[in-house]
Protein backbone atom coordinates (compact mmCIF):
# COMPACT_ATOMS: atom_id res chain seq x y z
CA UNK A 1 0.00 0.00 0.00
CA UNK A 2 1.31 3.26 -1.25
CA UNK A 3 1.44 5.79 2.05
CA UNK A 4 0.16 9.15 1.57
CA UNK A 5 2.87 11.77 1.47
CA UNK A 6 3.31 13.79 4.56
CA UNK A 7 5.05 16.97 3.31
CA UNK A 8 4.47 19.21 1.03
CA UNK A 9 7.79 18.61 -0.53
CA UNK A 10 7.36 14.99 -0.96
CA UNK A 11 3.52 15.69 -2.13
CA UNK A 12 4.89 18.19 -4.96
CA UNK A 13 7.60 15.22 -5.97
CA UNK A 14 5.09 12.53 -6.55
CA UNK A 15 2.55 14.85 -8.07
CA UNK A 16 4.62 15.78 -10.48
CA UNK A 17 5.15 12.31 -11.68
CA UNK A 18 8.64 12.63 -12.43
CA UNK A 19 8.12 15.67 -14.48
CA UNK A 20 10.42 17.73 -11.99
CA UNK A 21 13.47 16.49 -13.19
CA UNK A 22 13.12 17.57 -16.85
CA UNK A 23 11.05 20.36 -16.52
CA UNK A 24 14.44 22.45 -14.64
CA UNK A 25 16.29 22.25 -18.05
CA UNK A 26 13.46 23.35 -19.93
CA UNK A 27 12.72 26.27 -17.29
CA UNK A 28 16.83 27.30 -17.00
CA UNK A 29 17.59 26.80 -20.34
CA UNK A 30 16.29 24.06 -23.38
CA UNK A 31 13.15 26.50 -23.80
CA UNK A 32 15.98 28.78 -25.87
CA UNK A 33 16.38 26.52 -28.26
CA UNK A 34 12.67 25.04 -28.36
CA UNK A 35 11.27 26.34 -31.92
CA UNK A 36 8.08 26.78 -30.77
CA UNK A 37 9.11 29.26 -27.83
CA UNK A 38 8.05 32.40 -29.09
CA UNK A 39 10.93 34.39 -26.56
CA UNK A 40 13.79 32.52 -28.15
CA UNK A 41 16.21 34.60 -29.48
CA UNK A 42 15.69 35.46 -33.46
CA UNK A 43 17.65 37.27 -36.38
CA UNK A 44 15.99 40.05 -37.81
CA UNK A 45 15.62 40.78 -41.40
CA UNK A 46 19.21 42.50 -42.19
CA UNK A 47 22.20 43.19 -40.05
CA UNK A 48 21.77 45.25 -37.05
CA UNK A 49 23.94 48.08 -35.40
CA UNK A 50 21.50 48.01 -32.54
CA UNK A 51 21.31 45.19 -29.99
CA UNK A 52 18.75 46.84 -27.64
CA UNK A 53 16.62 49.80 -26.75
CA UNK A 54 16.89 52.03 -23.67
CA UNK A 55 13.38 54.23 -24.64
CA UNK A 56 13.18 57.44 -22.48
CA UNK A 57 9.97 58.88 -22.14
CA UNK A 58 8.77 62.38 -20.81
CA UNK A 59 4.91 62.69 -20.47
CA UNK A 60 3.11 65.43 -20.88
CA UNK A 61 4.21 67.67 -23.57
CA UNK A 62 8.10 69.16 -22.90
CA UNK A 63 8.56 72.53 -24.92
CA UNK A 64 10.90 72.35 -27.82
CA UNK A 65 11.33 76.12 -28.04
CA UNK A 66 12.35 76.06 -24.24
CA UNK A 67 14.74 73.23 -24.85
CA UNK A 68 16.49 71.92 -28.02
CA UNK A 69 15.02 73.76 -30.96
CA UNK A 70 16.90 77.55 -30.85
CA UNK A 71 14.52 80.01 -32.72
CA UNK A 72 16.26 83.33 -32.44
CA UNK A 73 13.66 84.81 -34.58
CA UNK A 74 10.84 83.96 -31.45
CA UNK A 75 13.39 86.03 -29.19
CA UNK A 76 13.30 88.86 -31.37
CA UNK A 77 9.70 89.09 -31.95
CA UNK A 78 8.48 88.20 -28.56
CA UNK A 79 5.11 89.56 -27.93
CA UNK A 80 4.25 89.61 -32.39
CA UNK A 81 0.94 89.09 -32.82
CA UNK A 82 0.50 86.10 -35.41
CA UNK A 83 -2.39 84.24 -36.74
CA UNK A 84 -2.13 80.37 -36.16
CA UNK A 85 -3.85 77.44 -37.83
CA UNK A 86 -4.38 75.12 -34.51
CA UNK A 87 -5.36 75.65 -31.28
CA UNK A 88 -6.42 73.40 -28.99
CA UNK A 89 -7.12 70.73 -31.46
CA UNK A 90 -9.23 72.63 -33.75
CA UNK A 91 -8.20 74.41 -37.00
CA UNK A 92 -9.07 77.69 -38.52
CA UNK A 93 -7.33 81.39 -38.07
CA UNK A 94 -6.22 82.32 -34.74
CA UNK A 95 -4.73 85.66 -34.13
CA UNK A 96 -2.50 85.17 -31.28
CA UNK A 97 1.27 86.69 -29.61
CA UNK A 98 4.64 85.07 -30.04
CA UNK A 99 6.18 84.08 -26.79
CA UNK A 100 9.92 83.44 -26.25
CA UNK A 101 11.61 81.24 -24.85
CA UNK A 102 11.74 81.47 -21.05
CA UNK A 103 15.05 79.72 -21.05
CA UNK A 104 18.65 80.50 -22.74
CA UNK A 105 20.28 78.48 -24.99
CA UNK A 106 24.25 78.05 -25.32
CA UNK A 107 26.34 75.76 -28.16
CA UNK A 108 27.74 72.64 -26.69
CA UNK A 109 30.41 70.40 -27.86
CA UNK A 110 32.87 70.54 -31.15
CA UNK A 111 29.15 69.99 -32.96
CA UNK A 112 28.02 73.32 -31.51
CA UNK A 113 24.53 72.10 -30.96
CA UNK A 114 22.44 74.28 -29.10
CA UNK A 115 20.65 73.38 -26.24
CA UNK A 116 18.75 75.33 -23.47
CA UNK A 117 19.72 75.70 -19.79
CA UNK A 118 17.47 72.86 -18.85
CA UNK A 119 19.72 70.28 -20.05
CA UNK A 120 23.48 71.69 -19.11
CA UNK A 121 23.96 68.36 -18.23
CA UNK A 122 22.56 66.78 -21.53
CA UNK A 123 24.66 69.54 -23.75
CA UNK A 124 28.16 67.92 -22.57
CA UNK A 125 27.63 65.18 -24.32
CA UNK A 126 24.98 65.82 -27.09
CA UNK A 127 28.47 65.22 -29.62
CA UNK A 128 26.97 62.08 -29.00
CA UNK A 129 23.05 63.27 -29.81
CA UNK A 130 21.14 63.32 -32.91
CA UNK A 131 18.77 65.71 -32.53
CA UNK A 132 15.37 65.89 -34.02
CA UNK A 133 13.97 69.05 -34.52
CA UNK A 134 11.16 69.21 -37.12
CA UNK A 135 9.32 66.02 -35.31
CA UNK A 136 5.72 66.36 -35.93
CA UNK A 137 2.33 63.60 -34.76
CA UNK A 138 -1.14 63.45 -35.50
CA UNK A 139 -2.99 64.50 -32.23
CA UNK A 140 -2.68 67.23 -29.74
CA UNK A 141 -4.70 65.43 -27.33
CA UNK A 142 -2.73 63.40 -24.84
CA UNK A 143 -4.25 59.96 -25.01
CA UNK A 144 -4.10 60.08 -28.33
CA UNK A 145 -0.63 61.24 -28.87
CA UNK A 146 1.27 58.96 -25.65
CA UNK A 147 -0.72 55.73 -27.49
CA UNK A 148 0.44 57.13 -31.26
CA UNK A 149 4.25 57.26 -29.39
CA UNK A 150 4.15 53.87 -28.10
CA UNK A 151 1.92 52.17 -30.58
CA UNK A 152 2.06 53.45 -33.59
CA UNK A 153 -1.64 54.33 -33.19
CA UNK A 154 -3.49 57.19 -31.96
CA UNK A 155 -6.84 55.61 -32.28
CA UNK A 156 -7.05 52.38 -31.57
CA UNK A 157 -5.37 49.55 -28.94
CA UNK A 158 -2.03 48.12 -31.14
CA UNK A 159 0.99 46.46 -29.37
CA UNK A 160 3.45 48.76 -27.93
CA UNK A 161 6.72 49.16 -29.58
CA UNK A 162 8.85 47.06 -27.23
CA UNK A 163 6.31 44.42 -27.88
CA UNK A 164 6.95 45.08 -31.24
CA UNK A 165 10.64 44.23 -31.01
CA UNK A 166 10.24 41.24 -28.47
CA UNK A 167 7.90 39.45 -30.96
CA UNK A 168 10.51 40.21 -33.93
CA UNK A 169 13.85 39.30 -31.60
CA UNK A 170 12.90 37.02 -28.51
CA UNK A 171 15.24 37.52 -25.77
CA UNK A 172 18.86 36.67 -25.15
CA UNK A 173 18.34 35.91 -21.72
CA UNK A 174 15.69 33.52 -20.54
CA UNK A 175 15.50 34.66 -17.01
CA UNK A 176 14.43 38.34 -17.66
CA UNK A 177 11.74 39.66 -19.85
CA UNK A 178 12.23 40.80 -22.86
CA UNK A 179 10.65 43.87 -22.60
CA UNK A 180 10.46 46.22 -19.00
CA UNK A 181 9.00 49.63 -18.30
CA UNK A 182 10.80 51.25 -15.29
CA UNK A 183 8.11 53.88 -14.39
CA UNK A 184 6.34 55.21 -11.31
CA UNK A 185 3.52 55.36 -12.61
CA UNK A 186 1.62 55.07 -16.13
CA UNK A 187 1.41 58.46 -18.19
CA UNK A 188 -1.54 59.20 -20.81
CA UNK A 189 -3.30 56.69 -22.00
CA UNK A 190 -2.16 53.91 -18.98
CA UNK A 191 -1.10 50.56 -19.49
CA UNK A 192 -1.77 49.94 -23.23
CA UNK A 193 1.75 52.00 -23.63
CA UNK A 194 3.37 48.61 -22.87
CA UNK A 195 0.60 45.91 -23.71
CA UNK A 196 1.19 43.04 -26.23
CA UNK A 197 -2.48 43.84 -27.31
CA UNK A 198 -3.05 40.84 -30.37
CA UNK A 199 0.67 39.51 -30.12
CA UNK A 200 1.57 36.88 -27.69
CA UNK A 201 0.54 37.97 -24.28
CA UNK A 202 4.65 37.10 -23.28
CA UNK A 203 5.71 39.68 -25.74
CA UNK A 204 4.32 42.43 -23.25
CA UNK A 205 6.47 45.01 -20.85
CA UNK A 206 6.63 43.69 -17.49
CA UNK A 207 5.89 47.11 -15.35
CA UNK A 208 8.87 48.03 -12.36
CA UNK A 209 7.23 50.51 -10.33
CA UNK A 210 10.88 52.50 -8.37
CA UNK A 211 10.64 52.29 -4.16
CA UNK A 212 11.71 49.99 -1.68
CA UNK A 213 10.32 46.76 -2.98
CA UNK A 214 10.50 47.19 -6.67
CA UNK A 215 9.84 43.58 -7.63
CA UNK A 216 7.37 42.63 -4.70
CA UNK A 217 7.28 39.11 -3.84
CA UNK A 218 9.50 37.88 -6.91
CA UNK A 219 10.67 34.89 -4.15
CA UNK A 220 8.29 33.92 -1.14
CA UNK A 221 11.23 33.70 1.70
CA UNK A 222 10.05 30.61 2.91
CA UNK A 223 10.59 28.73 -0.50
CA UNK A 224 13.73 26.95 -1.89
CA UNK A 225 14.81 26.06 -4.85
CA UNK A 226 14.29 22.18 -5.00
CA UNK A 227 10.68 22.78 -3.68
CA UNK A 228 9.64 25.50 -6.22
CA UNK A 229 10.97 23.25 -8.81
CA UNK A 230 8.78 21.02 -8.30
CA UNK A 231 5.72 23.75 -7.82
CA UNK A 232 6.32 24.78 -11.20
CA UNK A 233 6.89 21.25 -12.44
CA UNK A 234 3.26 20.19 -11.20
CA UNK A 235 1.79 23.55 -12.62
CA UNK A 236 3.17 23.06 -16.22
CA UNK A 237 2.85 19.61 -16.45
CA UNK A 238 -1.07 20.13 -15.57
CA UNK A 239 -1.39 23.80 -18.06
CA UNK A 240 0.69 21.52 -20.89
CA UNK A 241 -2.23 18.43 -20.06
CA UNK A 242 -4.98 21.31 -20.36
CA UNK A 243 -3.17 22.84 -22.97
CA UNK A 244 -3.70 20.07 -25.61
CA UNK A 245 -7.61 20.13 -24.84
CA UNK A 246 -7.86 23.86 -25.59
CA UNK A 247 -6.31 24.64 -29.25
CA UNK A 248 -4.47 27.57 -29.61
CA UNK A 249 -4.95 29.10 -26.39
CA UNK A 250 -2.60 32.01 -26.25
CA UNK A 251 -3.88 33.20 -22.98
CA UNK A 252 -2.81 29.92 -21.33
CA UNK A 253 0.13 29.81 -23.39
CA UNK A 254 1.31 32.92 -22.32
CA UNK A 255 0.66 32.37 -18.41
CA UNK A 256 2.65 28.96 -18.95
CA UNK A 257 5.34 30.85 -20.32
CA UNK A 258 5.31 33.67 -17.44
CA UNK A 259 5.32 31.28 -14.80
CA UNK A 260 8.78 30.19 -16.33
CA UNK A 261 10.01 33.47 -16.77
CA UNK A 262 8.94 34.59 -12.99
CA UNK A 263 11.20 31.72 -11.88
CA UNK A 264 14.39 32.55 -13.48
CA UNK A 265 13.98 36.51 -12.53
CA UNK A 266 14.11 34.95 -8.93
CA UNK A 267 17.61 34.03 -8.95
CA UNK A 268 18.64 36.80 -11.77
CA UNK A 269 16.36 40.26 -11.04
CA UNK A 270 17.13 40.57 -7.59
CA UNK A 271 21.01 41.26 -8.44
CA UNK A 272 20.24 43.14 -11.12
CA UNK A 273 18.92 45.55 -9.17
CA UNK A 274 21.27 45.62 -6.46
CA UNK A 275 23.46 48.54 -7.00
CA UNK A 276 25.97 47.38 -4.09
CA UNK A 277 28.59 46.66 -6.54
CA UNK A 278 28.70 49.76 -8.54
CA UNK A 279 31.41 52.20 -7.83
CA UNK A 280 30.82 55.99 -5.96
CA UNK A 281 31.50 57.03 -8.68
CA UNK A 282 29.13 55.68 -11.18
CA UNK A 283 26.96 56.15 -8.68
CA UNK A 284 27.50 59.98 -8.65
CA UNK A 285 27.52 60.20 -12.50
CA UNK A 286 23.76 59.18 -12.63
CA UNK A 287 23.29 61.45 -9.62
CA UNK A 288 21.58 58.61 -7.50
CA UNK A 289 23.19 56.53 -4.29
CA UNK A 290 23.87 53.51 -3.09
CA UNK A 291 20.45 52.33 -1.27
CA UNK A 292 18.29 54.57 -3.56
CA UNK A 293 15.23 52.29 -4.86
CA UNK A 294 13.73 55.25 -6.77
CA UNK A 295 14.17 58.31 -8.80
CA UNK A 296 15.50 58.93 -12.64
CA UNK A 297 18.79 58.22 -11.87
CA UNK A 298 18.05 54.77 -10.69
CA UNK A 299 15.74 54.11 -13.37
CA UNK A 300 18.55 55.17 -15.59
CA UNK A 301 21.75 52.87 -14.07
CA UNK A 302 19.27 49.87 -13.36
CA UNK A 303 18.32 50.34 -16.79
CA UNK A 304 21.84 50.07 -18.04
CA UNK A 305 22.51 46.67 -15.46
CA UNK A 306 18.97 44.83 -17.16
CA UNK A 307 20.77 46.23 -21.04
CA UNK A 308 24.09 44.06 -19.79
CA UNK A 309 21.82 41.06 -18.78
CA UNK A 310 20.39 40.57 -21.93
CA UNK A 311 16.84 42.64 -21.65
CA UNK A 312 15.59 44.00 -24.99
CA UNK A 313 13.77 46.81 -24.97
CA UNK A 314 13.46 48.88 -21.83
CA UNK A 315 11.35 52.16 -20.93
CA UNK A 316 12.20 54.65 -18.44
CA UNK A 317 9.25 57.03 -17.36
CA UNK A 318 10.33 60.09 -15.39
CA UNK A 319 6.88 60.65 -13.95
CA UNK A 320 3.18 59.53 -14.51
CA UNK A 321 -0.15 61.59 -15.88
CA UNK A 322 0.01 63.69 -12.52
CA UNK A 323 2.87 66.91 -12.13
CA UNK A 324 4.15 66.23 -15.24
CA UNK A 325 5.49 68.36 -18.34
CA UNK A 326 2.19 69.67 -19.47
CA UNK A 327 2.85 73.03 -18.51
CA UNK A 328 -0.16 75.56 -19.31
CA UNK A 329 -0.13 77.65 -16.78
CA UNK A 330 3.56 77.71 -16.08
CA UNK A 331 6.90 76.77 -17.84
CA UNK A 332 8.99 76.87 -14.74
CA UNK A 333 7.74 73.87 -14.13
CA UNK A 334 10.09 72.34 -16.91
CA UNK A 335 13.15 73.53 -14.43
CA UNK A 336 12.03 70.83 -11.93
CA UNK A 337 11.27 68.14 -14.18
CA UNK A 338 14.56 68.78 -16.27
CA UNK A 339 16.58 68.86 -13.32
CA UNK A 340 15.71 65.09 -12.50
CA UNK A 341 16.11 63.66 -15.46
CA UNK A 342 19.44 65.99 -17.03
CA UNK A 343 22.27 64.45 -15.07
CA UNK A 344 21.02 60.42 -15.34
CA UNK A 345 20.33 60.95 -18.63
CA UNK A 346 23.89 62.76 -19.62
CA UNK A 347 25.75 59.52 -16.96
CA UNK A 348 23.96 56.76 -18.73
CA UNK A 349 25.03 58.10 -22.30
CA UNK A 350 28.47 58.40 -20.92
CA UNK A 351 28.04 54.95 -18.39
CA UNK A 352 27.15 53.27 -21.70
CA UNK A 353 29.97 54.80 -23.90
CA UNK A 354 32.69 54.17 -21.34
CA UNK A 355 31.68 50.71 -21.47
CA UNK A 356 32.00 50.40 -25.18
CA UNK A 357 27.93 49.47 -24.77
CA UNK A 358 26.63 52.94 -26.57
CA UNK A 359 27.23 51.89 -30.27
CA UNK A 360 24.87 48.69 -29.88
CA UNK A 361 22.47 50.55 -27.47
CA UNK A 362 20.07 52.45 -29.40
CA UNK A 363 19.13 55.36 -26.65
CA UNK A 364 16.02 57.42 -27.54
CA UNK A 365 14.21 60.21 -25.85
CA UNK A 366 10.99 61.67 -27.06
CA UNK A 367 7.40 62.75 -25.67
CA UNK A 368 4.01 63.25 -26.98
CA UNK A 369 4.17 66.28 -28.59
CA UNK A 370 5.72 69.92 -28.17
CA UNK A 371 4.34 73.50 -26.86
CA UNK A 372 2.98 76.07 -28.88
CA UNK A 373 5.46 78.96 -29.28
CA UNK A 374 2.56 81.31 -29.02
CA UNK A 375 -0.51 82.09 -26.85
CA UNK A 376 -3.64 84.18 -27.15
CA UNK A 377 -2.24 86.63 -24.00
CA UNK A 378 1.24 87.90 -24.92
CA UNK A 379 2.06 88.06 -21.19
CA UNK A 380 0.78 84.65 -20.41
CA UNK A 381 3.44 82.15 -18.19
CA UNK A 382 2.33 78.96 -19.99
CA UNK A 383 2.30 76.85 -23.14
CA UNK A 384 -0.59 74.90 -24.59
CA UNK A 385 -0.56 71.28 -26.85
CA UNK A 386 1.54 71.52 -30.06
CA UNK A 387 2.30 68.36 -32.46
CA UNK A 388 2.88 70.23 -35.62
CA UNK A 389 6.29 70.50 -34.14
CA UNK A 390 8.53 69.33 -31.60
CA UNK A 391 11.76 67.74 -30.76
CA UNK A 392 13.57 64.26 -29.78
CA UNK A 393 16.54 62.75 -30.09
CA UNK A 394 18.80 59.42 -30.75
CA UNK A 395 22.05 58.25 -29.80
CA UNK A 396 24.21 55.32 -29.86
CA UNK A 397 22.96 52.36 -32.28
CA UNK A 398 24.14 53.26 -35.56
CA UNK A 399 22.84 57.17 -35.33
CA UNK A 400 25.53 59.90 -35.90
CA UNK A 401 26.30 61.68 -32.90
CA UNK A 402 26.63 65.84 -32.63
CA UNK A 403 23.86 66.52 -35.95
CA UNK A 404 20.54 67.98 -35.98
CA UNK A 405 18.34 66.50 -38.51
CA UNK A 406 15.44 68.86 -39.49
CA UNK A 407 14.55 72.18 -39.46
CA UNK A 408 11.32 74.18 -38.13
CA UNK A 409 10.06 77.69 -39.29
CA UNK A 410 11.48 80.23 -37.83
CA UNK A 411 9.18 80.40 -35.15
CA UNK A 412 9.26 76.36 -34.15
CA UNK A 413 5.42 76.15 -35.51
CA UNK A 414 5.60 73.76 -38.67
CA UNK A 415 8.38 71.50 -39.82
CA UNK A 416 10.18 73.30 -42.95
CA UNK A 417 12.86 70.44 -43.78
CA UNK A 418 13.62 67.16 -43.11
CA UNK A 419 10.44 66.34 -41.48
CA UNK A 420 10.12 63.67 -39.23
CA UNK A 421 6.95 61.39 -38.26
CA UNK A 422 6.11 59.33 -35.24
CA UNK A 423 5.98 56.38 -37.91
CA UNK A 424 9.47 57.20 -38.98
CA UNK A 425 10.87 57.45 -35.73
CA UNK A 426 9.59 53.75 -35.17
CA UNK A 427 10.57 52.38 -38.62
CA UNK A 428 14.41 54.07 -37.72
CA UNK A 429 14.20 52.39 -34.47
CA UNK A 430 13.61 48.97 -36.29
CA UNK A 431 15.50 49.33 -39.19
CA UNK A 432 18.60 49.82 -36.93
CA UNK A 433 17.59 46.55 -34.79
CA UNK A 434 17.78 44.49 -37.80
CA UNK A 435 14.10 44.74 -38.66
CA UNK A 436 12.28 45.34 -41.91
CA UNK A 437 9.33 47.71 -40.47
CA UNK A 438 6.83 46.61 -43.35
CA UNK A 439 8.09 42.94 -43.27
CA UNK A 440 7.46 42.68 -39.24
CA UNK A 441 3.79 42.16 -39.61
CA UNK A 442 1.41 39.95 -37.23
CA UNK A 443 -1.86 38.26 -39.05
CA UNK A 444 -5.09 39.44 -36.97
CA UNK A 445 -8.40 39.61 -37.88
CA UNK A 446 -8.11 38.53 -41.14
CA UNK A 447 -5.26 41.40 -42.05
CA UNK A 448 -1.28 41.65 -41.54
CA UNK A 449 -0.63 44.23 -38.60
CA UNK A 450 2.63 46.15 -37.77
CA UNK A 451 4.13 48.96 -35.82
CA UNK A 452 4.09 51.88 -38.54
CA UNK A 453 0.80 50.66 -40.03
CA UNK A 454 0.89 51.78 -43.63
CA UNK A 455 3.19 54.38 -42.90
CA UNK A 456 6.72 55.01 -42.03
CA UNK A 457 10.28 55.87 -43.62
CA UNK A 458 13.69 54.97 -42.64
CA UNK A 459 15.87 58.17 -41.63
CA UNK A 460 18.80 56.91 -43.69
CA UNK A 461 20.61 60.20 -43.33
CA UNK A 462 21.11 60.52 -39.87
CA UNK A 463 22.62 57.03 -39.60
CA UNK A 464 25.91 55.96 -39.68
Amino acid sequence: MNRFPTTRREFLSRASGGFAATALAGLCGDLQAASDDPLAPRSGHHAAKAERVIFLYSTGGTSHVDSFNHRPQLIADHGKSITASRWLNKSGDFKRFLIKPRYAFKQYGESGTWVSDLFPHLGSVIDDVCVLNAMHCESDGHDKATLAAHTGSAQFARPSAGSWVSYGLGTVNQNLPSFMVLAPAAPYAGAQTWASDFLPACHQGTHVIPGSEPLPNIRPQDTDDALQQMELALRRNLNQTHLQQRAADQALDARIRSFETAFGMQREAPEAFDLSDETQATLELYGTERDATAGFGWQCLVARRLAERGVRFLELIDVGSNSNWDSHGNMGDHQRLAKAIDKPIAGLLTDLKQRGMLESTLVVWTTEFGRTPFHQNANHAGREHHNLCFSSWMAGGGVKGGIVHGHSDEYGIRTAEDAVHTHDLHATMLHLLGLDHERLTYRHAGRDYRLTDVHGRVVHEILT
